[in-house]
């Protein structure tokens, strides 16, 4: 197996593939990385040295993807030594959020009203179309929110443009929601899909929180969930795993805000309180195996670790895992930032919210000195 990135996704797929025996490369421009800890080759060379990522697809079976912003050059190159999954045409349209939003809204997938924006004109004339509030974002490389604000006047919209010259914006309708959600699936090689059922997300800052499964949504709005994102899989013809992430309104309608074309970080959860987890799905689903069953075996919650922990020095490990029920993952990261995902904490339950309960507190506890 070839991987393409080497963070903590990839060091997560990595751990699933060499448990099923398989042998892992893979491809950043870094070293001593989350993926490379634990692979059997790590190459270090820059994505676009196409030689480079011709010779390591040339030494693997099957490449894949742990983050969606590898240039469409690089998967092109791999692609001509090796199957690539999911496929490029996928990286292309999910990398950037203009193609992205216009292929969901093209096929009749439910998002925010949106507008390409390129100049002052632009945020002028989509101002007077959607309104404010909105949110404008960087077409391309965003994710945990890097590249977008919230807008409230038009000069603020007008100045963020004027900014960056010649930099592809999407300015997007103000959601006010209820709550964001998230659907991970997986697609086969047959057709075959599966999912883990709608989850729900908490963000701080723009980065991931809190995740819980099963989400607290009505019926209706699981199956709608699920339905769109199984339709969006199949209208982008993946194989592989893909998030979609949704908004859910205060009037129960669901919009979709991004695309994933990869395991998620909602998705870590099922590593613990599934019998089949997002990263041994993707190694199934990009190796021509069937799906492995989503079934739930536990409620769970999830808590990101952020580098903000190490502040005061090493967390509190042993008085965070007193609970008997709680899972620790880190990422082998040795650079401790604000804001970095070092790792995160798993807890099952009875119930979602008694997760939830468990798992918040024991990361507060990491801080306890």
């Amino acid at each position: 197996m070839g991987v393409l990135g080497s963070g903590q996704l990839g060091r997560m797929f990595a751990l699933a593939a060499r448990r099923m025996g398989y042998r892992v490369h893979t491809f950043s421009p870094d070293t001593d990385t989350p993926t490379g800890q634990v692979a059997d080759v790590e190459v270090c060379a820059e994505y676009d040295d196409l030689d480079a990522v011709r010779k390591f697809a040339g030494g693997v079976r099957v490449v894949t993807f742990e983050f969606e912003n590898v240039p469409a050059a690089t998967a092109a190159a791999a692609a001509e030594r090796a199957l690539v999954r999911p496929s490029g045409h996928v990286l292309h349209t999910t990398q950037h959020r203009l193609r992205e939003k216009t292929f969901l809204s093209s096929n009749g997938f439910p998002t925010t009203g949106f507008r390409a924006v390129r100049s002052v004109e632009d945020v002028r004339k989509a101002v007077a179309e959607l309104g404010l509030p909105a949110v404008i974002k960087t077409a391309s490389f965003g994710y945990d929110g890097k590249g977008q604000s919230t807008v409230k006047t038009p000069a603020e919209a007008e100045a963020m443009v004027k900014a960056a010259p010649g930099v592809e914006w999407i300015y997007e309708a103000f959601v006010d929601f209820e709550r964001e959600v998230s659907v991970v699936a997986a697609r086969g090689i047959d057709g075959a899909i599966a999912d883990w059922g709608v989850i729900e997300n908490s963000h701080r800052n723009h980065i991931l929180d809190v995740s819980i499964s099963p989400a607290d949504v009505p019926a209706s709005v699981a199956k709608r969930a699920s339905e769109i994102a199984r339709g969006i899989l199949e209208k982008l013809d993946v194989i592989g795993v893909l998030c979609v992430e949704f908004f859910l309104t205060r009037s129960g309608e669901l919009l979709v805000n991004e695309l994933a074309p990869r395991p998620h970080n909602s998705g870590h959860l099922t590593i613990d309180g599934h019998v089949t987890s997002q990263f041994e799905q993707q190694l199934r689903s990009v190796c021509g195996l069937p799906m492995g069953s989503t079934r739930q075996l536990r409620p769970v919650a999830m808590a990101n670790l952020l580098g903000d922990l190490w502040t005061d020095g090493e967390p509190n490990w042993s008085a965070a895992l007193e609970h008997p029920d709680l899972k620790l993952h880190l990422y082998g990261k040795s650079d401790a930032r604000p804001g970095r995902k070092m790792g995160h904490l798993t807890a099952t339950a009875d119930t979602a919210v008694e997760a939830a309960r468990v798992v918040t507190q024991a990361r507060d506890r990491l801080i306890q000195r």
